[in-house]
Order: structure tokens, then sequence, then C-alpha cells
């Protein structure tokens, strides 16, 4: 069996992907099957350059294709913050709640209809030899002044999705799956996946 890796200890991610590449015949491995693998540091200015750094750095380590991501909030009314520094934005220690915490006061004073935002993903594929290729997918919605909601981790308890009547954090993980922005980066990805193989 032919294998590929995903640049995350995410278990989560690693399902998604397990479940669009093992029919095409390949194993999937995390940061968590490989010897010496260490979480690439995040310097780049976009999603896209964070995402191609990860990606390029264990391709080049393993010399195996790579897929890599990355991703995060963006709120209009914040000109697009917390964007690439969403896992810590309220400091260098992740806190989903210190996060959480920093953007509903930043927003406080701001209406409704002006707390438009979205989830970002970029997707980037690293292969020895080849130019690396990047797919992107978001999810629309706003930020709600109350969290709601069990599911998910990050922004998901603030951020609603007018479609759905719902917080990302009140889908059930088969639901958010489905329409998140991950989900999306790796339905543009599938598309273009038979060049790739």
């Amino acid at each position: 069996m032919k294998k590929i890796i995903i640049a995350t200890g995410n278990k989560g991610k690693a399902k998604e992907f397990e479940s669009m590449f093992a029919p095409l015949g390949y194993q999937v491995l995390t940061l968590h099957d490989l010897e010496g693998a260490v979480d690439v540091e995040e310097t780049g200015s976009t999603f896209e350059e964070n995402a191609i750094l990860k990606a390029e750095s264990l391709c080049e380590r393993f010399q195996t294709m790579v897929i890599a991501d990355d991703s995060g909030l963006m709120i209009d009314a914040l000109n697009g913050r917390p964007g690439v520094y969403s896992a810590r934005y309220a400091g260098e220690e992740k806190s989903d709640d210190a996060n959480m915490k920093k953007v509903l006061e930043e927003l406080k004073d701001v209406p409704k209809e002006q707390r438009t935002a979205r989830f970002y993903c970029a997707l980037a594929v690293a292969r020895p030899g080849e130019e690396t290729l990047t797919v992107s997918g978001t999810v629309e919605g706003y930020i709600q002044s109350e969290r709601q909601g069990e599911y998910g981790f990050g922004y998901d308890p603030i951020f609603y999705v007018p479609s759905l009547k719902k917080t990302m954090a009140q889908l059930r993980p088969e639901e958010k799956n489905a329409i998140s922005h991950r989900a999306n980066a790796l339905a543009t990805l599938k598309t273009t996946l038979h060049k790739l193989l």
C-alpha cells in the first residue's frame, strides 16, 4: 500500500484524510506515526504560506507526498483578525477560552449585521521534485455574542452558521465535517487528486 503523510497530530483531521485516501489505495500517516517528525514553526503571513512551509519541510525530510493544512477564523470587523494567529490570539499559550473572550471583547460594540466572519482552510500538497499545489475552502457565518454548543473546538461555540441556524459547536461531528472549511478544501482537492496520483 502506498503511503501519504498528513502533517498533523490532530486525530480528527487524520480521520477525514483516511476516509478520502483509503479507497485510492493510500495509507495515511500522521506526525504520530513518524519517528523524529516535529511540528514546523508557522512563520508565514498567510494560511497558504504556513501550509506550504509544513508540507515542503516534511516532504523534503521523508521524500514522499505530504499534505499540510493551516486554518483559522477571519472576522471582517477586525480587518481579518485573528487570521493566522487564531490559535494563539490571546497569547502564546493556546487557550480556546481566552481566544473567544478576546474576540467577544473586541466585538462588544459591533452590531450583529457587522459581525460577519468565515473559517478559512488552506491545504498544501508537496511532492518530491514537483511544484507544491494549494487549495482552499471557507465556511461563512457571523460571531454571536454568547457561546452555544458542546461540540467542536476553537471558536466553534461563537461561530454561527445562518444556513443551519446553529453554531459550529451545536453541530455533531458528522454535520460539521459535511460543511466545514476543511471539508470544502478537501472537496476541491479531490477534484485535482487524479492529476497528483
